[in-house]
């Protein structure tokens, strides 16, 4: 994220009152010792929120990104080779004298990193990651070691730092690739869900995202916020994210498209944006009249 972009969003949450409540809380949560948790639909901020709130913090930040091949010896480390030491003494010419030493050389893995030096860590979308490797975080949250399994290393086990602080962020197990997350780990966090940003909060994010004119954004997220109505009460997904607003946006803005629904090519773009993601949240039996309802919202569009 750029300096600019990140004043931006900064700007975002000192605006909002719903930002500035959960911002407060979750510092205090974390200053107390307690592990935080964003879980949410995708695409409405998770990780940015939760790299906003490390640094607030004033530590360093380290970032995680949860994937299916991540092992516990990524998170802790391993010997990554061996290193060759020669001395030759050669002090007496008619004797040769040669010393050599072989040591391994070891790669601390980033969690150790930041659990030795009290880092803020962001472990984002942590289960994407199997369960085998997150069991790591049990004792970490619990008795505040980190054991070094499977190691060479002489201790058993480091303490944690008394700064080290972990903010998870997850999508809900519907989602694909997503693993269901052991409830030992759970237990032991501050969890707060994430929802859609109330209508003015959302606008402030599309001009702060993309610097389109007011007005402009106000259309575009009226329009976002009728086309999520259309998803059925009983599903957990909720159609189109803040990111599909600020797609809209960006696109108007950067190839002067009119945001204007009797234009051709405007109506094209809230289509491609918006029918994927709404489909997740409707029952197939009213995919039809579904999708005539969006392109119908969308030829309402008027700016002004």
């Amino acid at each position: 994220m750029t300096e600019h972009a990140e004043e931006n969003q900064t700007s975002l949450y000192e605006q909002s009152s719903y930002y500035k409540g959960i911002i407060k809380r979750s510092l205090r949560y974390l200053e107390t010792g307690y592990p935080l948790h964003f879980t949410g639909p995708s695409g409405i901020g998770k990780t940015t929120l939760a790299l906003h709130i490390a640094k607030k913090r004033k530590r360093p930040v380290m970032l995680i990104n949860g994937n299916k091949d991540l092992s516990t010896e990524d998170l802790i480390g391993a010997f990554s080779g061996y290193k060759r030491r020669k001395l030759k003494d050669n002090y007496v010419r008619s004797v040769h004298k040669i010393e050599e030493n072989v040591t391994e050389s070891w790669s601390d893995g980033r969690l150790l990193e930041a659990v030795k030096k009290g880092y803020t860590l962001v472990y984002d979308e942590f289960t994407r990651s199997q369960p085998e490797a997150n069991n790591i975080f049990l004792p970490i949250l619990e008795e505040k070691i980190l054991p070094l399994y499977g190691t060479k290393q002489k201790k058993s086990y480091i303490n944690v730092h008394p700064d080290f602080s972990v903010i998870f962020t997850s999508n809900p197990v519907e989602y694909a690739g997503v693993y269901e997350s052991q409830d030992a780990l759970l237990d032991r966090m501050v969890t707060l869900t994430l929802g859609s940003l109330e209508q003015e909060a959302e606008i402030t994010a599309v001009i702060n995202k993309t610097s389109i004119e007011r007005e402009k954004a106000e259309a575009i997220v009226e329009f976002m916020m009728k086309i999520r109505k259309l998803c059925h009460s009983g599903q957990d997904f909720q159609g189109p994210s803040l990111r599909a607003s600020i797609m809209i946006a960006e696109l108007v803005n950067r190839y002067d498209i009119p945001v204007d629904g009797s234009n051709e090519e405007f109506n094209q773009l809230c289509f491609d944006i918006t029918w994927f993601p709404l489909q997740t949240c409707v029952d197939d039996k009213h995919k039809h009249r579904v999708k005539r309802q969006l392109i119908q919202e969308c030829k309402k569009i008027t700016v002004g």
